[in-house]
């Protein structure tokens, strides 16, 4: 019997998940199906019940729903209730349990694919939204030496420090117009810059920016201002098309209890990318 499974948003056309979720079936398996559901910014909570209804067994989220689900959810997952956001559900009876799986998606990205080292490191994440508190927690967990909020307004990059509670010392909020010169090991940009073609890097008018040895944009598809400042730099860059894939595989693993091989599958929705540009 065929397991159903969809990924609900609002755009949703680009969205590469059914992709790569057919590809990781195929590769364990597993009997599933999988496809990606355009739902009205007012629909969701009754598209998702009748997804349900029609025998759905998970289902990831993706913007602007994040909320929403996590706010539907019966049970959630401690990085879940880190994030305040939830991107993959899994139904089991009347039971709705909320994960996030972004953060362990960067993570894994970082340390696996890209060999890069978070432990005792000086990590910068920018910006203080839906990404950025779906990350923080799983970066402060590989124990970097610190790991810096920045934010343009200063307040939102504390609040979610707030969150961490006084039991670390490794974690500190900062305003983007104070990063001025400072080193860090690891810069990530969490922010929605990289979304249209005329974007800016979030540094605009720091000056000088930022330096630091490896440059991670989450956003994936396309080279943006953060990344070519990065380039500029001489640092080492990388999209997030390997988050995505590495947060789908955790999904999958989440609903299927297997774990699949996120190498093949990165590669090959890496060259159709390449192959659409």
């Amino acid at each position: 019997m065929t397991d159903h499974y969809a990924v609900f948003g609002n755009p949703i056309a680009h969205s590469r998940s059914p992709r790569i979720h057919a590809m990781f079936a195929a590769q364990t398996g597993q009997a599933l199906d999988y496809e990606a559901r355009l739902v009205p910014r007012d629909g969701f909570a009754g598209a998702l019940r009748d997804f349900i209804v029609q025998g759905g067994r998970g289902a990831n989220v993706t913007v602007p729903f994040k909320l929403e689900a996590h706010a539907l959810s019966t049970q959630l997952t401690p990085r879940a209730q880190a994030a305040g956001a939830v991107n993959t559900l899994r139904f089991d009876g009347s039971n709705i349990l909320g994960d996030n799986t972004d953060g362990v998606g960067l993570v894994r990205d970082l340390m696996q694919n890209h060999y890069c080292k978070l432990k005792a490191r000086r990590v910068l994440l920018i910006g203080a939204g839906g990404a950025a508190r779906g990350v923080w927690q799983p970066l402060l967990d590989e124990s970097p030496a610190l790991l810096v909020v920045a934010n343009r307004t200063l307040h939102k990059a504390q609040a979610l420090v707030d969150e961490a509670g006084s039991s670390t010392r490794h974690i500190e909020a900062a305003s983007l117009d104070t990063l001025a010169g400072r080193a860090f090991d690891v810069i990530i940009n969490a922010t929605s810059t990289g979304l249209n073609d005329t974007d800016t890097s979030p540094f605009g008018g720091v000056s000088p920016a930022p330096t630091g040895e490896f440059f991670y944009e989450m956003m994936y598809g396309r080279e943006t201002a953060f990344m070519h400042q990065a380039h500029a730099s001489g640092a080492r860059v990388s999209d997030g098309l390997g988050m995505l894939v590495e947060q789908a595989a955790e999904a999958f693993y989440l609903w299927r209890g297997v774990r699949p091989d996120t190498a093949p599958v990165l590669a090959a929705i890496r060259a159709e990318l390449n192959d659409q540009h």
